[in-house]
């Protein structure tokens, strides 16, 4: 199961999370805990350059994007390599949202399309769509014509 999606700032503050299946009481333990992991890891990376820790028996994949930083935690079926290509699909579609790797601005201005596109990305904790594609005719909030 995909446990969050976060997406925070260089300042460290969360601009978007998801959780999945992890209780309200622990949801501060692993925001500030994974924070606190990019910011000691993630100076000094490279855009998109993928960084691997386990903590608790799940996995985190984390990476660097413009002036953000995307988290991505998962236990059991989803181990480093799943979540390489979850974390793959998330970091292509706000690019193709944004046009570039974002600066905070840019993501806060593209915020409502960044989480339609995370809601087609990752449903109840399963990695649902990865055609960037799909995810783009799906996010369109247009009725589909046909399939």
């Amino acid at each position: 199961m995909l446990l969050a999606v976060l997406i925070a700032n260089s300042e460290g503050n969360i601009l978007v999370e998801r959780f999945n299946g992890v209780p309200a009481e622990e949801r501060l333990h692993w925001r500030s805990f994974l924070v606190k992991l990019g910011a000691e890891n993630l100076k000094g990376t490279k855009n998109e350059e993928l960084l691997v820790a386990c903590h608790k028996s799940v996995y985190i994949v984390y990476t660097l994007l413009g002036d953000v930083s995307i988290y991505v935690v998962g236990k059991d079926e989803y181990d480093e390599l799943a979540l390489s290509e979850a974390i793959f699909v998330i970091t292509s579609s706000i690019k193709d949202v944004c046009g570039k790797p974002p600066s905070e601005r840019l993501f806060l201005d593209k915020y409502g399309k960044i989480c339609l596109c995370l809601d087609e990305i990752v449903c109840k904790g399963l990695l649902e769509n990865t055609e960037k594609e799909r995810i783009k005719r799906l996010v369109r909030l247009k009725p589909p014509v046909e399939f």
